[in-house]
């Protein structure tokens, strides 16, 4: 069977419900709904990357996350705004859409200085800053170690642009081979339940919200 492909956000996912990863992710049965945040945070985001990549002027309403980003901007490297990363299993590059793919992961910022062998990566968000998820921090060093093989040391951060924070995080090469092998730990369970198509649910609090009202533990159904 070929493994399945999977991104942070994802196998965050999976983790957290698999009876509700199964029905949205694999099944599709609830197409996704936009909200106020996450349009907020889309638009935030292609106006970073258009003044990133473009030099467009970022908007006026946006014009206080410009000191955090231009801040990032004088680091010295190569920049490149919202770069696709994919890698096969056996972790080599590969296209984002081609069919060995196994892990995907976009990065927001990433500036590689090949002469220092070092790279900035870096995720915006404009959310809450409560509870910071440093695992994606965590896969975007791996991923940049993967395609960009001169690199020895990935420092990243989640850049709370809202809430002007900032949960940074250092990596070096010889520390990727350990963090795989726990990925390769959690995502063997992805893939056991791909080859039974069992999908335990998973109750919690959260249940309330679910979109898949046909579990027994929604109370809507």
């Amino acid at each position: 069977m070929k493994k399945p492909a999977w991104s942070h956000s994802s196998l965050k996912d999976f983790e957290g419900c698999q009876r509700r990863y199964h029905e949205v992710k694999v099944l599709k049965k609830y197409p996704f709904q936009e909200t106020e945040a996450t349009r907020y945070g889309n638009q935030v985001h292609k106006a970073i990357e258009d003044y990133i990549r473009d030099k467009t002027p970022i908007p006026p309403e946006y014009a206080q996350f410009l000191p955090v980003v231009d801040a990032m901007l004088s680091k010295s490297g190569r920049v490149l705004a919202e770069h696709e990363m994919a890698l096969t299993v056996d972790l080599e590059p590969t296209g984002w859409k081609s069919a060995d793919v196994w892990v995907r992961g976009i990065a927001d910022i990433l500036i590689v200085n090949d002469d220092n062998l070092t790279a900035w990566v870096g995720d915006w968000k404009t959310g809450n800053n409560k509870y910071p998820d440093r695992d994606q921090l965590v896969l975007m060093s791996l991923m940049v170690f993967a395609h960009f093989p001169h690199i020895r040391k990935v420092n990243s951060a989640l850049l709370f642009i809202v809430k002007d924070d900032m949960v940074k995080m250092q990596m070096t090469r010889d520390q990727a081979e350990a963090f795989w092998w726990k990925y390769r730990e959690r995502t063997a369970r992805l893939e056991s339940c791909f080859e039974t198509d069992v999908w335990n649910p998973n109750q919690t609090p959260l249940c309330g919200w679910c979109q898949v009202t046909g579990c027994e533990f929604n109370p809507k159904h």
